[in-house]
């Protein structure tokens, strides 16, 4: 006969009346290998033609407009800055260090890249119909109500809810299809329309911009778009989450966990 002390329980009264496990939800793949590569590679492309294009700049921070623009013609305007080379009015008694030569270079092979890097993100979307299932907005939310929406939840500093967290609001979908189509397709056009190569090549596409200069004055501008582009998208980014965003744009995933109490 068993006494108190050494009484076994039975294995359900051992058991506490509820246990805590905790399990791992793992959503689809919310980016692409391919989406991942070209995104990483033209945020890199990116930063090297920001550097060296602030560096082109300082050289001569004077814009024209037409196919000709010299220091002893009047410039559309110019930027408060000073330069690298003597011979530009700016107004500073002094100049800033000469960094055009290899600036000019790594901008060149950056620009390529990009270029190529683009090309192989769009023929990818077209080919799975990237662009159509996760950037391309449905009639119903190119409605006013919903695009208030998108547009009031970050100036009310709203995290985005679970619904939204594997795919993009209409604002989002929007902006990037301008950024791709637009925007990225007028800064490698006006960029290259100041090659004297590609003007002597392909003279009808820098006369369309209205001259060389013209070209050089647009490409200043779409730059400072792409700028403010990089900001914003950034700024959302760690609105959303920064870490979970950048991630799932490393790994292609984000867990989620969850409890749940039997």
């Amino acid at each position: 006969m068993a006494t108190l002390g050494s009484a076994q329980l039975p294995t359900e009264a051992r058991l506490p009346s509820s246990v805590s496990t905790v399990s791992v939800t793992t959503l689809p793949p919310r980016h692409s290998a391919i989406v991942r590569v070209t995104h990483w590679i033209t945020t890199i492309c990116f930063f090297a033609l920001l550097l060296t294009g602030v560096e082109i700049l300082i050289s001569h921070p004077r814009f024209y407009w037409g196919e000709t623009g010299t220091v002893l013609t009047t410039p559309l305007f110019r930027l408060p800055i000073p330069s690298s080379r003597r011979l530009v009015p700016t107004g500073y008694g002094y100049v800033l260090p000469d960094q055009n030569g290899w600036s000019r270079a790594l901008h060149f092979e950056a620009a390529w890249i990009a270029v190529l890097t683009g090309l192989l993100y769009v023929i990818s979307g077209l080919l799975t119909r990237h662009f159509r299932k996760d950037l391309l907005p449905s009639k119903a939310d190119l409605s006013w109500r919903a695009l208030l929406t998108s547009l009031a939840k970050p100036f009310r500093f709203e995290r985005p809810g679970a619904a939204e967290a594997s795919s993009f609001n209409v604002l989002q979908r929007l902006t990037y299809l301008f950024v791709i189509f637009v925007l990225f397709p007028l800064v490698v056009w006006s960029g290259l329309a100041m090659s004297l190569a590609f003007a002597s090549a392909f003279p009808w596409s820098v006369t369309l911009l209205g001259g060389r200069q013209s070209a050089r004055t647009i490409h200043f501008f779409v730059s400072l778009a792409l700028v403010l582009f990089l900001f914003v998208h950034v700024a959302m980014v760690c609105l959303a989450g920064f870490w979970s965003r950048t991630g799932a744009m490393i790994s292609g995933r984000s867990g989620m966990h969850k409890e749940e109490r039997t």
